[in-house]
């Protein structure tokens, strides 16, 4: 089981760049690049709160739940 972050699809429909955004949320454009790109482990929900309020979307628009068919530990 994964959790897939679509934050660069979003961003792209919002027509939002990396650097406008995390100037907008406050968070370095080095850790938002971790979030876009799958790699981080975790997330606050304070900055979830933030990025969906700055691309008018949900939660749900950003993290996606995937069965990737392995065996749950």
């Amino acid at each position: 089981m994964s959790i897939v972050v679509n934050l660069d699809v979003m961003m792209a429909k919002r027509k939002v760049s990396l650097n406008e955004l995390s100037e907008r949320v406050n968070i370095t454009p080095a850790n938002l690049s971790i979030l876009k790109t799958g790699k981080a482990k975790a997330i606050r929900f304070s900055t979830l709160e933030l990025i969906c309020k700055e691309l008018n979307c949900q939660p749900g628009d950003l993290l996606e739940w995937v069965d990737d068919g392995l065996p749950a530990e």
